[in-house]
């Protein structure tokens, strides 16, 4: 008991060290009680469209929405992809990607919306994601919000999100270019990872102390896959702590790790800075031979269209001589304060759920 205990304090400071979002991203689902939406009327008064969401969720559109809230990152990437930057009149705290989302008005938190802001926004469509809550989706339903919730958990979902907004808000044509485009890059990486007869073993690392690491069911699990490597963690679900000594004795050939976590010290890599100093990892092939690349946390970690540049660039980095790149030094990559904390506390939440059970 004492030791779960001093797991928990652990993990504890850790997020309080890094810019948090507040509370733990919990799964929402929808709920058969939940009101009846009031359908959207704006601009084309003739078009109606109906989309069922991630959840299940039957969501009718008339007209074409003309003020869009954005209640996650990996949407708000989404809308700014097909050209919707003009039409967003709310986004999260943490929506920090394109740079131009600063000078939009911000309406709370990923998991602390703030339903006043919402409302003040005046939107007549919403996109939404698990980390909202079950209760602040439903909430805003009950008030005749129309919301769309996107919970990709496979870049082909990230896709399929892509159309799914592309059709909610009239930009069909520019959703079937963008997703096309994307398609192209990945077949452009698998077409060349598939060829090696033999896939080196990969760990993606989320945090270092404890060590969190990226298992299967993941978008870093897929990411590695599809650049041509094995995930050396691959047995376990999820976010997962490992012991030091597995760590070293699963020896991965080639270490990823998640930008930042620096304690807001700019151009700190605090993994990657614990992988080359701490004398036990130093035994590690992967740090012998310089295979110990920092990737950006938040590319890595969102259901957007970046995760396609993520794929890329772990690829090359896997694979330079295929890709006709260079082994590049790990440069210092400054911490991006969205999702990297967002994913340490569904990490924290699920080994709550995990001591829990024992």
């Amino acid at each position: 008991m004492m030791r779960n205990r001093l797991l928990l304090l652990s993990l504890g400071l850790i997020i309080a060290s890094v810019i948090v979002v507040g509370a733990a991203s919990a799964s929402y689902s929808g709920s058969d009680d939940a009101p009846e939406q009031a359908p959207v009327t704006t601009g084309d008064a003739g078009r109606t469209v109906t989309v069922t969401d991630d959840f299940g969720e039957t969501v009718v559109i008339r007209g074409i929405p003309q003020r869009i809230v954005s209640l996650a990152p990996s949407n708000t990437e989404i809308l700014y992809a097909l050209g919707l930057e003009d039409r967003i009149v709310g986004v999260t705290d943490y929506c920090d990607y394109p740079p131009a989302t600063a000078g939009k008005p911000k309406v709370g938190g990923y998991s602390s919306v703030n339903i006043e802001k919402v409302i003040a926004a005046e939107p007549d469509l919403i996109f939404a994601a698990p980390g909202n809550t079950e209760e602040v989706v439903n909430h805003l339903r009950s008030l005749g919000m129309t919301v769309v919730s996107l919970c990709p958990e496979t870049i082909d979902d990230v896709l399929q999100n892509i159309e799914l907004v592309g059709r909610a808000t009239g930009e069909e044509e520019r959703a079937e270019a963008c997703t096309g485009n994307l398609r192209e890059r990945i077949r452009a990486v698998t077409e060349v990872t598939g060829v090696p007869a033999t896939k080196p073993s990969v760990a993606h690392v989320v945090w270092h102390d404890p060590l969190w690491v990226s298992g299967r069911g993941t978008f870093q699990n897929e990411v590695t896959t599809m650049a041509g490597g094995t995930n050396a963690f691959g047995s376990v679900e999820g976010w997962s702590i490992v012991s030091l000594e597995e760590f070293i004795t699963t020896d991965p050939e080639h270490i990823i790790v998640s930008s930042g976590s620096g304690m807001d010290r700019d151009g700190y890599d605090a993994i990657y800075t614990y992988f080359m100093t701490e004398p036990r990892m130093q035994k590690l092939g992967a740090v012998r031979n310089g295979h110990i690349y920092v990737v950006d946390s938040d590319i890595i970690s969102r259901g957007s269209p970046r995760i396609v540049d993520a794929l890329e660039e772990v690829a090359g980095d896997l694979h330079p001589d295929l890709f006709g790149t260079t082994v590049p030094e790990a440069a210092p990559t400054v911490q991006s304060p969205g999702f990297g904390a967002i994913l340490l506390i569904c990490a924290l939440s699920a080994a709550v759920l995990l001591l829990q059970k024992r």
